[in-house]
C-alpha cells in the first residue's frame, strides 16, 4: 500500500478535487483537530477552494498571484482563507516544493508577507530529516498538491486565545502516532457515495 494520500474512492469514478479536499478537511484537519482554528471556517463560504487547471510554471505563478490578489482585496468575512488545489500539476514533491518557494518569493515581492502566510500540503509530503513512511508526515499530506493562503492578522488573533500554540505540531504528531497509519489511511479514503 502506498504511503501517499491518494484522491481515490471505492468506485472507478473520477473524484472531484474540491470534494476530495473537503473530505480531507472534514476527516483529518477538523476531524482530528490538526488545526484547532479550522472548524469555524471549513464549512462556510469564507473558505475559498480553487481547483487549478495549471500545468506549467507560468500558469501556476498566475494562479498564485490571483489568489494573493483575491485574498488581500477581500474582507476576511468574505474570504477568510483560501486553498489553491493543483489537481493537474506538481505531483512530484520536489517540483511542488519549488513552486512553494516561488510562491513565497512572490508573496515577499508583492509586499504581502506581513499580511498572508502560505502553508503547504501534498500527497507525498515529507518533513526534512523524517522517513517517508513516518506518520508525522500525514499532518501535511493532502489528496492533491495545494497551497493554503492564511491571513496573518486572523491567525494572530486565533493564537492569542489558544493555550500553548507552539505545541500544536507535537500534539498532532502524537495524535497520529496513536491512530497509526492504517487508521489514518482509512480516514483518508473517500467513501464511494461522495
Amino acid at each position: 500500500m502506498s504511503d501517499s494520500v491518494e484522491p481515490t474512492s471505492n468506485s472507478t469514478q473520477t473524484i472531484d478535487p474540491i470534494k476530495a479536499t473537503q473530505h480531507w478537511l472534514d476527516t483529518m484537519v477538523v476531524g482530528l483537530n490538526l488545526c484547532p482554528f479550522a472548524a469555524p471556517v471549513v464549512n462556510t463560504d469564507a473558505l475559498k477552494m480553487v481547483n487549478s487547471s495549471a500545468t506549467d510554471v507560468e500558469a501556476i505563478i498566475t494562479e498564485v498571484l490571483m489568489q494573493l490578489d483575491l485574498i488581500q482585496q477581500a474582507d476576511e468575512t468574505e474570504i477568510s482563507t483560501s486553498l489553491l488545489i493543483f489537481s493537474a500539476a506538481l505531483e512530484n514533491f520536489d517540483d511542488y516544493w519549488g513552486a512553494v518557494e516561488l510562491a513565497e518569493e512572490l508573496l515577499h515581492e508583492a509586499g504581502l508577507a506581513e499580511m498572508i502566510q502560505i502553508a503547504s500540503f501534498h500527497p507525498d509530503y515529507c518533513f526534512e530529516g523524517v522517513e517517508q513512511d513516518d506518520v508525522s508526515n500525514y499532518t501535511n499530506r493532502s489528496p492533491y498538491p495545494m497551497m493554503h493562503f492564511i491571513r496573518e492578522a486572523q491567525l494572530s488573533r486565533a493564537l492569542q486565545n489558544y493555550p500553548d500554540p507552539e505545541n500544536i505540531p507535537t500534539r498532532n504528531i502524537e495524535r497520529l502516532q496513536q491512530l497509526g497509519k492504517e487508521e489514518i489511511l482509512k480516514r483518508l479514503k473517500m467513501p464511494s457515495s461522495k
